[in-house]
């Protein structure tokens, strides 16, 4: 990262801006954003993108040239992929029909697109997850954190708060019925701040700042992980007929391993796994209750905790709305 500024191909005129503004070295230009560099050496986002861009892939192709070359890449037997996938884990959504047809949840490693028309739950199961991929694994969640990269203004941080407060609650729920000590323990650290604390929030006025924030997520990921997609509906208008459907064209609908489409019919809402490698296609409705996402018909009011069939070591057992 020591490399010298002034050995990269770049337009001579930026080059020497970039040396006139102090910039000596690759990890000096690495270590700011497109912004950022746009307002110190006076040029647009765009070209400071792809400046940015152009350094750090300089940088890899270097460090790639200079490794030892990998044994066999890429190389693996069919078995070793099935148990891959299914070491993988699944983020569950607190709404069992939903996770049925997903298999166990919203699988980890691979894009989740979740497309819809605006106002039918498409950011309320994305505040769902940002909080449910924090339970602890003794509950059978993943102990992880969150991302959450908002282009709309929608994120709205007292109903996270409400979903964390019910998720906690849940897992106490849980906890009464196993008094293992690692339970009880788990449940010191996982609150409503913790889980506050451990979703990393980004919010993109246009364009520049999304490219700007993909271009600085590698980094940011490379110390978190876990992210879920979502794709907003458009119109598309035909001949003889108008039809909703997902935006960003056939070209984005190839890079999403799954997709959910959430749709409404009669004033429900509804749940249609429209791809996916292992699943059949399958509808299923959904509530969006004060709890979060939950399912439209939970297990009956007389059915107590000790009733219910609970495995927290392999995942969360959903019991409705006791909360």
């Amino acid at each position: 990262m020591q490399r010298d500024v002034g050995s990269f191909p770049l337009a001579p005129g930026l080059r020497a801006k970039l040396i006139g503004a102090g910039f000596q070295t690759a990890q000096e230009l690495l270590e700011i954003g497109p912004c950022e560099l746009s307002k110190e050496i006076g040029i647009s986002k765009e070209e400071a993108l792809e400046t940015l861009q152009i350094v750090r892939r300089e940088c890899h192709s270097n460090a790639t040239k200079t490794a030892a070359e990998p044994e066999a890449v890429g190389k693996c037997t069919a078995l070793e992929l099935l148990e891959q996938e299914q070491s993988q884990g699944f983020i569950i959504t607190f709404c069992s029909a939903l996770d049925d047809i997903l298999g166990g949840g919203v699988q980890l490693t691979k894009i989740t697109e979740i497309c819809g028309a605006p106002g039918v739950g498409k950011t309320q199961l994305c505040m769902q997850l940002a909080v449910d991929v924090q339970i602890p694994e003794c509950f059978g969640g993943l102990a992880g954190e969150a991302v959450f990269i908002d282009t709309e203004g929608s994120f709205m941080v007292d109903r996270v708060v409400d979903i964390a407060t019910a998720c906690v609650q849940h897992c106490q729920l849980i906890a009464e019925t196993h008094q293992e000590e690692d339970f009880q323990k788990s449940l010191e650290t996982f609150s409503l701040e913790s889980i506050l604390s451990h979703i990393y929030y980004f919010r993109c006025h246009d364009y520049t700042e999304l490219l700007a924030q993909v271009y600085l997520l590698p980094d940011f990921l490379s110390e978190h992980s876990k992210v879920v997609l979502t794709n907003q509906m458009t119109t598309r208008i035909g001949q003889s007929q108008s039809m909703l459907v997902p935006a960003l064209g056939e070209s984005w609908g190839h890079a999403a391993t799954i997709r959910l489409i959430f749709h409404w019919e009669n004033k429900q809402r509804l749940a249609t796994l429209y791809k996916s490698p292992s699943q059949k296609e399958s509808t299923v409705p959904f509530h969006i209750t004060p709890h979060g996402f939950r399912d439209v018909h939970p297990p009956p009011p007389s059915q107590t905790p000790a009733e219910v069939e609970i495995n927290p070591r392999k995942r969360p057992r959903i019991e409705g709305d006791k909360q």
